[in-house]
């Protein structure tokens, strides 16, 4: 199938600022499943771009603007080819198929950023109780369950700016924005024991040809699993991530995954509005 995607996001401020160095992480991740066809990216004013990794292996546009100006704008235009991917393709290592189970030594000593919890409080979620050492279940199947209970029991909120929430206030709240769901998952996973990290891009809903709205970019969650490797669960959603996700950056925390970072200069605090567009088209 061929997918055209197609951003904007711009900012506007009542007098001109200056502006920082802004980093865009809005490039599709490579994989087999996903192939770019088409890549224009744009700013506006125009300004000085480099591309980089970053440590996660995140394409990164690091965007200069030596003048002021009241309005800065980014434009990207992306022609995709996806493959139909099942997320249930996979076999797990003998030593993982129950949980909870220890990852190799070598694996282990990788991925530990990615166990390490960034919360002390203990999350339970209302209705879930996770495998232990002494009633061991089967991993993909718990997955499954955890992933299905968070999406029935925090509803969904959108909000386009802010930091997330901590996990423990989305617990408490029951609700929150797709980053919100995403850190707390990551947390839980983390607090089993698993290896999680933090994505960001795109969500194609297949049941429409064309999906129009104000800033749509997702978040979801990855889990190592040994014969699996990192695995996506949409907990917003309550599903598995198969080729409708588009991953566009990963990382431990939610800056690690911000779509466009960066700030403004100006001697007193300016009004300042953002608009984003997102457009998905079948092509």
């Amino acid at each position: 199938m061929k997918l055209g995607l197609r951003y904007q996001t711009t900012y506007r401020y009542d007098e001109p600022v200056g502006f920082s160095p802004h980093d865009v992480r809005l490039f599709p991740r490579s994989d087999r499943f996903s192939r770019v066809r088409r890549l224009d990216f744009t700013t506006a004013p125009k300004g000085t771009v480099r591309y980089s990794r970053d440590v996660f292996e995140n394409t990164v546009a690091s965007c200069y603007f030596p003048e002021r100006s009241k309005e800065l704008e980014f434009r990207l235009a992306i022609n995709l080819d996806l493959d139909e991917k099942d997320p249930f393709h996979f076999i797990l290592e003998s030593s993982a198929v129950q949980s909870p189970f220890d990852y190799d030594p070598a694996i282990a000593k990788l991925l530990a950023p990615y166990r390490e919890r960034r919360t002390k409080d203990r999350l339970v979620v209302p209705g879930w109780e996770p495998p232990t050492s002494r009633k061991r279940r089967d991993t993909v199947k718990t997955l499954v369950e955890l992933n299905k209970t968070l999406h029935e029991c925090i509803g969904y909120q959108r909000r386009e700016e802010g930091a997330a929430l901590s996990p423990a206030e989305t617990l408490r709240l029951g609700r929150g924005a797709c980053r919100d769901v995403t850190v707390l998952l990551a947390e839980i996973l983390r607090q089993m024991g698993f290896a999680a990290r933090l994505t960001s891009g795109y969500l194609r809903e297949s049941d429409a040809e064309t999906r129009r709205s104000e800033g749509s970019l997702h978040a979801w969650t990855e889990v190592y699993l040994p014969g699996a490797g990192w695995v996506g669960l949409d907990a917003t959603n309550g599903v598995f991530c198969n080729h409708n996700f588009i991953g566009a950056a990963v990382g431990l925390t939610p800056a690690d995954i911000t779509p466009i970072s960066g700030v403004y200069f100006h001697k007193k605090r300016i009004p300042a509005q953002m608009m984003s567009r997102l457009e998905l088209i079948n092509l």
